[in-house]
């Protein structure tokens, strides 16, 4: 059967520099009509470097959680950027390191009930030290993490950044 959903005629509600929000009329497969929301986003990539046996991570202020959060190092898409480049970019602005490629980790979809987002994993393959490179609005601190103590900080929910933990639990135990 089917399972397909067709647009009727859809709204933009919202557009902003980082989303857009949608509202759709769509016909279901079974015949009955209803609604869907969702955001459009061009996606983000999340980095994982190792060095000396030590995960980095970076400690950034999260507005909407009011808190500051520890995560991989990560950032959005421009608009067609390739996902590849983006990666290498994010990782030296963000720690300062510059790989000399990215191994694919696969991806992530952080929410399939309202958004398109996807967030491509990567792992950092022979890293050297450069010098960061902020956006105008980023004040990130860099910490690195022993592995071990990365197990410990996933299961005491001490991150609690969905792309992270999917990332180095794909790294950590090699899945």
């Amino acid at each position: 059967m089917n399972k397909e959903e067709k647009k009727i005629s859809g709204t933009i509600l919202y557009e902003g520099s980082v989303i857009t929000l949608h509202k759709d009329n769509i016909l279901c497969p079974n015949g009955a009509k209803t609604m869907r929301e969702y955001v459009t986003h061009n996606g983000g990539v999340c980095i994982l470097m190792e060095i000396d046996n030590r995960i980095a991570l970076v400690k950034q202020f999260r507005y909407v959680f009011n808190q500051e959060v520890l995560e991989l190092p990560a950032g959005k898409l421009e608009s067609g950027e390739n996902p590849y480049q983006a990666g290498l970019r994010e990782l030296e602005e963000e720690t300062g390191y510059k790989a000399e490629r990215l191994e694919e980790y696969g991806c992530m979809y952080p929410s399939v009930g309202y958004t398109n987002e996807i967030i491509y994993l990567y792992v950092a393959k022979n890293c050297v030290k450069t010098k960061t490179n902020f956006d105008f609005d980023e004040d990130l601190d860099l910490v690195f993490v022993q592995k071990d103590e990365l197990k410990r900080m996933i299961k005491n929910n001490a991150i609690k950044d969905a792309k992270t933990i999917i990332l180095l639990t794909k790294y950590l135990y090699n899945i």
